[in-house]
């Protein structure tokens, strides 16, 4: 089976940390665009980014991971196997900071610089924009520093670049993160082993997400506690050797730890501890 990457950049490295975690090792050489696992029935094609869509959709790859931008920007049709949680970003219409915007008025009759005239033509075509868009591949944000465009559609993570080219963010058109994609036309074969892969991914990010966390409780505070845990299923609890007291262990997710921390402690739970989980199959 075989998976396109990005060659090199954030996608590149948060697919290999996540493919690695997954318990899948590559034999790459320095300057490789192909390499294969030692382990598992996999090879990996290190390709441009905007070249992912077209290369799976051709079945000279199997599967892909890529930014949903540029699925939707090359429009082939693809399978999204799963959404993977990282390389978030979005796509959004910026203009110089210095100038009134009114609303999407602002760009009818405006030309506007991006490297996704697709998406952007849509979108202004779906609000009844009409704009001159101008394609241009990579630094679109200084396109109105240099008087080439009146305002940018363009990825935006956190802000800095339109900031440091006196931008802001006036809209934002779509939300962009990193998706694992297939062909249509996997043998039975390569099926069993996406679905093995896809089952290694779901358990690395049900770890990433959740933590484990352990505490003292007096033994009349137990269902108390109990009761305020969002844990997988009922949690574990072991006397300690301290009489009257227990240890209470559970998995909750790590976004919800800090919502629940301050009744955990006032219920009178002690000495906290949470845990990083390295896999977690469900």
């Amino acid at each position: 089976m075989r998976i396109a990457l990005q060659k090199k950049g954030r996608l590149n490295d948060d697919s290999m940390k996540l493919l690695k975690e997954a318990g899948i090792k590559f034999n790459i050489g320095s300057g490789k665009l192909v390499a294969s696992s030692p382990n598992f029935p996999i090879e990996v094609l290190f390709l441009r980014d905007d070249d992912i869509p077209q290369t799976v959709a051709d079945d000279v790859a199997d599967i892909g991971i890529v930014g949903e931008n540029e699925m939707v920007e090359k429009g082939f049709e693809l399978s999204i196997v799963k959404r993977l949680g990282f390389s978030k970003c979005r796509m959004s219409l910026a203009i110089p900071k210095a100038e009134e915007y009114p609303g999407l008025s602002y760009f009818e009759n405006k030309k506007v610089a991006t490297s996704y005239p697709v998406i952007l033509d849509k979108y202004f075509k779906e609000q009844n924009i009409v704009a001159d868009i101008h394609e241009i591949a990579g630094s679109v944000e200084i396109a109105p520093g240099i008087g080439l465009a009146d305002g940018i559609f363009d990825i935006v993570s956190s802000g800095s670049t339109l900031v440091a080219n006196r931008l802001k963010e006036v809209e934002v058109v779509m939300k962009s993160e990193a998706l694992l994609v297939s062909s249509s036309n996997l043998s039975a074969e390569k099926q069993q082993w996406l679905e093995e892969l896809i089952f290694r991914i779901d358990s690395v990010m049900a770890a990433n997400s959740n933590k484990y966390i352990l505490m003292n409780v007096p033994n009349d505070k137990v269902n108390e506690i109990v009761k305020v845990l969002p844990g997988m299923k009922s949690p574990t609890v072991l006397p300690l050797a301290d009489k009257g007291w227990s240890s209470v262990h559970s998995v909750i997710q790590e976004k919800k730890f800090w919502a629940i921390i301050g009744q955990l402690k006032a219920i009178g739970a002690e000495g906290l501890l949470v845990i990083p989980i390295e896999k977690m199959i469900l």
